[in-house]
Parts: C-alpha cells; structure tokens; sequence
C-alpha cells in the first residue's frame, strides 16, 4: 500500500500549485491529480453542490487506490472537509488561507485576503478568521474572473492584468503589508499580483504548509513510499488538457489525460 499514489482534486487546474509542493518534497511518491475542470469555478457554488462535487472527486481517487488524498482546494476544503472526514477513512489533507501568520507578522495591522466567494462566506474560514485577527483589519475582496482566466490558460495576459489592477485597488487604499491568497489557483499570479502592489506588501499561500502536512501524516501513519525510484504521476481533466499540460511540463514522469468524468 505504501506504494499507492497520493491523489489530489481541486476545482480545476490551480490545485497543481500545490501538488508541486508536495512532489518536491515528496519526490518518490506517486500521485494522481483530477482538475475538476468541467465544474470550475467552485467559489460560486452552493455548499451542499460544493460536498456533492467532493464526493464525486473522492470516489474516483478510491478507485485508483489512493492513500491519502489532499485537497488542494480553499473552497472545497472550508465547505466540505469536515464531511469527507466523517464518512471516508483515507486520510484527508486540507487547505486554509494562511492568515494566521500574516496576522502575527503584520506591522501595520492591515492584511489583504484574496479568495473566493465560497471560501468567505465558510464557517471554517470565519472560526479562523475570528480566532486569529482579533487585532488586524482585514481587507477581504473576491478574486471574481481570476480563476476562469487561468482556467483559459490566460495568467499572462493584458486581459489578466487588467482585471487584477481593479481587484488590488482596495488593498492599495488600505494600507496594507501582508497579502494572503486564499485560492489555489492564485500563486499562478503571483508574480503578477506583486508587480501591481507596493513592494512592502509581502504575498503568501499555503502550499508550502500543505506539503509539510502531507509528509507528517504519512510519517505518522507508516505510509511513506520507501522507494528510491523517482514518483510517476498521472493528471486527470475532465474538460481539456491543454491548460494543465502547459502549467505542469516542467514536471518529469508525469502523464496528462483527458477524463471523460
């Protein structure tokens, strides 16, 4: 079983921002990746559809024998992570935004949250919001059209640009020194956002956080590939190909399919 494949499912190509975390880390795992594509953007969804699309992703990761699946999905993560939990025994691993250590760092006591609507309006993200940022004014603003742009295989785009000049503006108003990303799509403009924003604002997200996670739970779980081989991969879209190969082709031994799912 050690040997099984870690699976991964996002709400469409963006979770890969994470996934590449894990594999540098992680270089002698298997994994199996499913962009969720087809029903992109989860931010704008129900969260009774939002644990329905769960579900769905999850089964399929069971059928490939998955040992441990992470979701590298704030939205998924917030709205659904507490039932897959309760009624799958693979161990989950979520996301959250990092607020808590922009909170701790901030010196101006004014943090920037760039997320989905879906993940803003959780209880998960409002028990960790109220639990960290007693003392910090948080600015938070929907990224509305980023995810389907990257989706478009448009991060690099003026269109892009042009679109993201609108959304920072509040941040630029506010005064603010830390930027949280709080969608997995969003370290793909990373770049982008900090060319845009003052040079003090510093720009964080959790993929680094979710690797180190992964690594402990299959430590304390005695699931670890003990192999010397280099890990082989498998990314799944069940909507078109062409966007997850090109953000993942630096990647060795991986194999880009498109899933009719």
């Amino acid at each position: 079983m050690n040997e099984n494949p870690i699976g991964f499912f996002d709400s469409g190509v963006g979770g890969t921002s994470v996934w590449k975390e894990v594999i540098e880390l992680l270089p002698h795992e298997n994994t199996i990746y499913l962009a969720d594509s087809k029903y992109a953007p989860y931010g704008r969804k129900s969260r009774e559809d939002i644990i329905s699309l769960c579900i769905k992703n999850t089964e399929f990761l069971l059928k490939q024998n998955c040992k441990l699946i992470a979701v590298p999905c704030n939205t998924a993560t917030t709205n659904a992570i507490s039932y897959l939990r309760a009624h799958y025994d693979v161990p989950f691993i979520g996301i959250e935004p990092a607020i808590k250590p922009a909170a701790i760092q901030t010196d101006t006591k004014k943090v920037g949250i760039l997320a989905t609507k879906g993940t803003l309006s959780s209880e998960l993200f409002n028990k960790t919001h109220k639990e960290f940022t007693q003392n910090v004014n948080t600015i938070e603003i929907v990224g509305t059209g980023i995810v389907e742009l990257i989706e478009a295989g448009k991060k690099d785009t003026e269109e892009m640009r042009d679109l993201l000049v609108g959304i920072t503006e509040p941040f630029m108003i506010s005064g603010i020194d830390y930027l949280v990303l709080g969608c997995s799509h969003y370290p793909y403009i990373k770049e982008m956002l900090q060319d845009l924003l003052p040079r003090r604002v510093r720009i964080i997200d959790s993929g680094a956080a979710v690797a180190r996670q992964t690594l402990h739970i299959l430590k304390e779980q005695n699931l670890l590939n003990e192999s010397v081989k280099p890990g082989e991969h498998i990314l799944y879209s069940n909507l078109q190909t062409q966007t997850l190969d090109s953000l993942t082709s630096e990647i060795a031994n991986r194999e880009v399919v498109l899933l009719d799912f």
